[in-house]
């Protein structure tokens, strides 16, 4: 570990658990994320190691200089020109060292949160209908903002996604852009990067993708998880051996299956998806905040 980075913020000890009880907070494919804090005034971070065999792509700034496409991204959306705001404010990027081995990210990290998965876990495997939708409305606001901005995540799933426990409704935010990259809307890429099991059909089928379905895809894959006991596997529910709760309401299901259109170019865009009814308006939104529980 860089002498520079002690100076200045440290990694969660043994010593330390009184202030933070879990060293690891996150294992992906891309790197390890650590709990972490800074020295000067003992501000929470997580603190993200990346081996240089899992940067997979980089991007050259207005200044030539080249960085990874997380860092990339990070900087844009934090820019005063992304307009961030509100539930789509990205984790800030407090700083970044390049090592000879391995690239260090050191993360905002909001207390108390939890990602998505564990979030669902404690509530038993599954949400209520009124949960999910909350939630599903700030991802596709989230999503709508990323492609603005030219950024295609690639990899929008129950574990990038930060649910922040403050006060009043829950605060959506998606994290680990390792392997996003910048892109227009329907650029096809023909190199896939992401869950192997969330691979949309257009994949399966051409061996090709683009942002704005293949989002459209994932979105839906991430409400089906929230409200189904189980993992969604894109090549078992092609085949029908995955398939949708005939329990849930109308609006639930037709969203489901609009974005589990099978043909790209039939499947809805982000913002037709934001104007469907199982996006609940503001005003419903406080409707069903009732379920949050802020503080768990």
């Amino acid at each position: 570990f860089c002498q520079v980075i002690l100076s200045y913020f440290a990694q969660v000890s043994a010593s330390d658990t009184e202030q933070l009880p879990t060293k690891r907070i996150k294992e992906s494919g891309c790197g390890s994320v650590f709990n972490g804090y800074r020295k000067s005034d003992k501000l929470v971070v997580a603190i993200k190691h990346i081996p240089n065999e899992n940067i997979y792509c980089t991007h050259f700034d207005e200044s030539g200089r080249e960085l990874s496409v997380e860092v990339a991204v990070m900087l844009k959306l934090q820019s005063g020109t992304s307009n961030s705001a509100g539930s789509k404010a990205p984790i800030t990027l407090l700083d970044w060292y390049v090592l000879p081995h391995e690239l260090i990210l050191v993360l905002e990290r909001p207390m108390p949160a939890s990602d998505l998965q564990s979030y669902i876990e404690r509530r038993g495997g599954s949400l209520k209908e009124s949960e999910a939708k909350i939630i599903l409305k700030q991802l596709v606001e989230a999503a709508i903002h990323l492609q603005d901005e030219k950024i295609f995540h690639r990899d929008i799933k129950l574990e990038n996604i930060l649910i922040e426990m403050c006060s009043g409704a829950p605060r959506v935010r998606i994290i680990d852009f390792g392997l996003s990259c910048f892109t227009e809307t329907n650029s096809n890429h023909n190199t896939f990067y992401g869950t192997e099991c969330h691979i949309p059909p257009e994949w399966l089928l051409r061996y090709q993708y683009s942002a704005g379905p293949t989002t459209v895809w994932q979105l839906g894959i991430v409400l089906f998880e929230c409200l189904h006991k189980k993992h969604f596997n894109s090549s078992s529910f092609i085949r029908r051996t995955i398939k949708i709760n005939n329990r849930l309401s109308k609006d639930c299901k037709d969203f489901l299956k609009q974005c589990f259109t099978r043909d790209p170019k039939e499947r809805p865009s982000l913002e037709q998806i934001h104007l469907h009814p199982c996006t609940p308006t503001p005003s419903n939104l406080l409707l069903h905040a009732s379920w949050w529980e802020p503080g768990m």
